[in-house]
């Protein structure tokens, strides 16, 4: 049976646990309402763009010069370049799991093919470099605050990737923002662009010719999908991490509560024992 001083030590150890898990909650919950701002801003944005690409490729549909963009070009997918967006630190509950066992699946999937993984967030990088998986490139510290620099140079790399016949095809994995309690695992193909064959024809002026248009957009497109796959994964994270610090207050609160009944019941004890030995002492003096 542990003594009251244990105890009391262990109380008091919980007690500051429970204040460094209530501290971040806090700081969660804070970067969580800029980080969800900036990605409900982002979103009609890169929505408009695949929209205003769809219709400018079906309006441009007669000239054969659009077909032939390196960034629309369909290829056997023998290479394949996977993003992998996960968080440099823990404590988030099953953020950055969730995450590698969606890319090990992937990797699973597409085991016939070269899957070389650019990893941005330092969870993600260990997971598979413990397992010795191909790491093209990797981006540690700027899961904090994405940028939309940060975006351009990785999307302006697999771009180029793509362009030279590196690679054959180019994947997203994050986990997408839907609210405090809910994330989903997103895997979108962002090379070659998707375009949708049910777009509605638009009768456009081009004061330019619709490949160098094309040209325009199509990079700034694959930039946008990047920057807003980072944006999604940054408020699920701040949110994974916020519901799981909340949980381990409460948990440390079960915990407190248990450990000072259980005291209370020690100490009862020991004074019931002392009161006894007190009452037998005095009867043996009788």
């Amino acid at each position: 049976m542990p003594s009251l001083i244990d105890l009391r030590r262990r109380i008091r150890s919980v007690k500051n646990t429970q204040q460094i898990t209530k501290a971040m909650k806090m700081v969660a919950a804070a970067k969580l309402r800029r980080a969800q701002e900036r990605v409900v801003a982002a979103r009609p944005y890169a929505g408009m763009l695949q929209q205003m690409l769809a219709n400018v490729a079906v309006a441009a549909g007669g000239d054969e010069r659009v077909g032939r963009h390196p960034l629309l070009a369909v290829r056997e997918p023998k290479r394949i370049q996977l993003i992998l967006l996960t968080a440099d630190r823990g404590l988030a509950g099953a953020f950055n799991s969730n995450l590698n066992k969606a890319a090990q699946r992937f990797l699973e999937e597409h085991a016939s093919s070269e899957v070389r993984l650019e990893a941005i967030g330092r969870k993600g990088r260990d997971f598979f470099r413990r397992r010795g998986a191909a790491i093209s490139g990797e981006h540690i510290g700027i899961s904090q605050k994405f940028t939309y620099a940060d975006a351009a140079k990785i999307a302006g790399a697999v771009i180029e990737r793509y362009s030279s016949g590196e690679i054959d095809a180019v994947y997203l994995l994050y986990n997408e923002f839907k609210s405090v309690i809910a994330q989903k695992l997103t895997v979108s193909q962002v090379l070659p662009v998707p375009l949708p064959e049910s777009a509605e024809a638009v009768d456009y002026i081009f004061e330019q010719p619709p490949d160098q248009l094309l040209g325009t957009l199509l990079p700034r497109y694959v930039e946008i999908e990047v920057y807003r796959a980072m944006l999604e994964s940054g408020a699920a994270e701040h949110a994974a991490r916020m519901t799981a610090m909340d949980a381990a207050s409460s948990n440390a609160a079960d915990v407190i509560e248990k450990l000072t009944l259980y005291m209370n019941r020690v100490r009862q004890a020991s004074i019931t024992r002392e009161i006894i030995e007190v009452v037998s002492g005095a009867a043996a003096l009788e």
